[in-house]
């Protein structure tokens, strides 16, 4: 039996099984979900999850439910083949996207240098890797992965099929032995990796566009030549507490655009679908190393828009202007 015959099988093999998935989910809610009564303010309707970046943009989902959340959408199934490894030592991941025709997708738009990234991060937060699997002729992607604690984790692939729209589809992987939650790191705007410091300046405001500035430095100098990865000064992963609803956001400017400087400071525009806490993982190279810095921000409440009419002797000057970006060209 051939590679797409034999992948068939397995595929419809699974959709009976995330059917069945499907309804227990449906009665006893996702791992790590909100409480029932929490749920509708968690999955409030909003726009595109993820920000857009010039001609580079991702979209999400078309619905209301972020990225990351489903492991099916627009006909693409994140299908692995691996669902358990061992902790603390190198495994084989392999998995397989397929498309509406049920077969494994083998064309992918090249986005940020690489044709898929992949996301593993662990369902209390405290692990997060972003790797870059390597696909065979026949669509199956693989990676080795050491994941260090047992436990449950959450893979996200981040891809755009050839002639498609981009999407982050999401699965569970189960890691083998004793397994500790921790809970959530708390807030903070600073974090520390390998000697540099690196702070965050701005506010998560959920249903609309936020800007984040994150500024790096090392030995209390500011790091001002910062090294382009994957065609970017820094890449911000942010995942949801709770249900770990996915979002992939780039800075403002890329390397050899001739006004984006390498540092110290890189601007993203992101935006968060709701209120609560939120893991951000920032991805940045200096001295030829990738290091990853983390943080716990929270989303406040949606700014209230004023109902009341003005009074008859208030004489507005000027119309009112957004407080955003919208003047900045990045469309968010």
């Amino acid at each position: 039996m051939n590679t797409a015959a034999k992948l068939g099988s397995y595929v419809l093999g699974l959709a009976v099984v995330f059917g069945g998935a499907l309804g227990v989910g449906k009665a006893v809610g996702p791992v790590g979900a909100p409480p029932a009564e929490d749920h509708a303010a968690m999955t409030a309707p909003t726009a595109n999850a993820s920000a857009r970046h010039g001609e580079h943009a991702t979209e999400q989902a078309k619905d209301d439910t972020p990225g990351g959340l489903q492991v099916s959408e627009n006909g693409y199934t994140l299908n692995p083949l691996t669902t358990t490894i061992k902790s603390d030592e190198p495994s084989d991941f392999r998995f397989a996207v397929t498309g509406p025709n049920s077969d494994p997708v083998t064309g992918y738009q090249v986005e940020h240098d690489k044709k898929l990234h992949l996301i593993v991060a662990s369902r209390d937060l405290k692990t997060f890797q972003h790797v870059h699997p390597e696909m065979a002729p026949d669509g199956i992607w693989s990676v080795k992965l050491t994941l260090p604690t047992a436990g449950s984790y959450r893979v996200f692939a981040d891809f755009v099929p050839t002639g498609g729209s981009g999407l982050t589809l999401g699965a569970d992987l189960s890691v083998a032995g004793d397994y500790r939650p921790e809970a959530l790191p708390q807030q903070s705007r600073t974090a520390t990796v390998d000697g540099y410091e690196v702070t965050v300046d701005g506010e998560l405001a959920p249903g609309q566009s936020s800007r984040l500035t994150l500024k790096v430095s090392k030995d209390g100098k500011p790091v001002s030549d910062l090294q382009p990865y994957l065609g970017a000064y820094g890449h911000l992963v942010a995942l949801r507490a709770r249900d770990l609803a996915y979002l992939h956001v780039h800075p403002d400017g890329e390397p050899g655009d001739g006004k984006t400087q390498a540092g110290p400071e890189i601007v993203f525009y992101a935006e968060v679908p709701s209120t609560g806490d939120y893991r951000l993982f920032l991805d940045f190279q200096h001295q030829g190393k990738v290091r990853t810095a983390d943080f716990t921000l929270g989303a406040g409440e949606r700014p209230q828009v004023p109902t009341s009419e003005p009074t008859p002797t208030s004489t507005p000057t000027s119309t009112p202007t957004s407080s955003g970006h919208a003047d900045d060209g990045h469309g968010h």
